[in-house]
C-alpha cells in the first residue's frame, strides 16, 4: 500500500467502520490503526519480495512510521519496501534491538534515504557505533527499559545476557504488541519485561525467538511460559527455527499467525482482534 493510500485508508477508517476477524471496530481520529509490515526476512511468504538472512519491519501507527531493525543489506531492504509500496523516506525513526549485522546492515542506505532521522539505540550500544551513526547524519536516541520512544511506543530496555538485546513495546488498547529482533536474552524473559513495565497483556508476540539450536523440552517450557504469561497470539520468524515454529503453530493453534517476509498485521485501536494479511 503507499503511503498516499495508506493516508486515504486511515482517514476512511476514521468516519467508518474496520472489520477484523468479524470484529466491527468505530474507528477514531484518536484511535488509528496500528499496521506492521515485514520488510526484511529469511523466512519467505510474499511472492516477489527478495528473502535474506535478518530482519526488519515498519510499523505505521501513532507514534508514526518506525522502522525496526534493518536488516542485513540495505539494498534488499528498500527495494522489498518500495514493492510494498513503502517509501524509506517516510521513516521517522529507526529502532534497533541489538548490534548483530543482520538487524543494523540496512542502515546505512536508509540514513542516505533520509537525513536527520533518529537512531533508537541502547545506552549499551558501543560508542563507535553511535559516532558512526552521527558521522551518516542520524541522529542517536540513547533509551533505557520503560523509555518512551513515540507516542503508545516504549522499549524494554537492553536486557543483557552476552548480547545486550532491546525490544519495542507498542501499546494498543487490545493490549500490548512485543516486536523482539532475535531475543538472545530469551524471549519469555522479553515478554514478561514487557508486561511489567505497562501492566498489561501482550496481544501478540513477533520477530525472531532465538531458538533454533534448542532442545524439544527448552521450547515446550517457553512456550509454556508465555502461555503462563497470557500472550495471545504468536508470530514467529527469522531465528526461531522450523522445530520451534512447529511447536509454536501447534500450541497457539488458530492463534498462531504467519510472520514471514511481507506479513501485515492490522491492530485496530480500540479493543479490535489482530488480523494479518498478506501485501499483494
Amino acid at each position: 500500500m503507499s503511503g498516499n493510500l495508506f493516508s486515504r485508508w486511515v482517514f476512511r477508517v476514521a468516519t467508518t467502520f474496520l472489520v477484523a476477524q468479524g470484529a466491527t471496530v468505530t474507528a477514531s481520529a484518536e484511535h488509528i490503526p496500528l499496521r506492521i509490515t515485514v520488510v526484511f526476512n529469511n523466512v519467505p511468504q510474499v511472492p516477489g519480495l527478495a528473502a535474506n538472512w535478518g530482519f526488519s519491519c515498519f510499523v505505521e501507527g501513532r507514534g508514526g512510521n518506525i522502522l525496526f531493525d534493518t536488516g542485513g543489506d540495505g539494498g534488499i531492504l528498500t527495494g522489498n519496501m518500495r514493492k510494498l509500496g513503502l517509501d524509506p523516506k517516510r521513516v521517522d525513526a529507526v529502532f534497533l534491538s541489538h548490534m548483530h549485522g543482520d538487524h543494523t546492515g540496512g542502515l546505512d542506505a536508509i540514513l542516505g534515504e533520509r537525513s536527520g532521522v533518529p537512531v533508537i539505540v541502547p545506552a549499551e550500544f558501543p560508542q563507535t557505533f553511535k559516532d558512526w551513526i552521527a558521522g551518516r547524519g542520524g541522529v542517536v536516541k540513547v533509551v533505557a527499559a520503560g523509555d518512551t520512544v513515540a507516542k503508545g511506543v516504549y522499549t524494554t530496555g537492553a536486557l543483557p545476557d552476552g548480547i545486550a538485546e532491546q525490544a519495542m513495546i507498542l501499546e494498543t488498547e487490545s493490549g500490548l504488541v512485543v516486536i523482539t529482533g532475535c531475543a538472545h536474552p530469551g524471549i519469555d524473559r522479553i515478554a514478561a519485561a514487557a508486561v511489567r513495565l505497562r501492566g498489561k497483556k501482550i496481544t501478540l508476540l513477533m520477530g525472531g525467538f532465538h531458538l533454533g539450536g534448542a532442545s524439544r523440552k527448552e521450547i515446550l517450557e517457553i512456550i509454556a511460559r508465555l502461555e503462563t504469561l497470557g500472550v495471545e497470539k504468536v508470530a514467529p520468524s527469522h531465528c526461531t527455527g522450523e522445530a520451534a515454529t512447529a511447536l509454536f503453530r501447534q500450541a497457539w493453534g488458530s492463534r498462531f499467525l504467519e510472520g514471514g517476509l511481507g506479513a501485515t498485521f492490522l491492530i485496530p485501536d480500540p479493543g479490535a482482534h489482530i488480523s494479518a494479511d498478506r501485501a499483494s
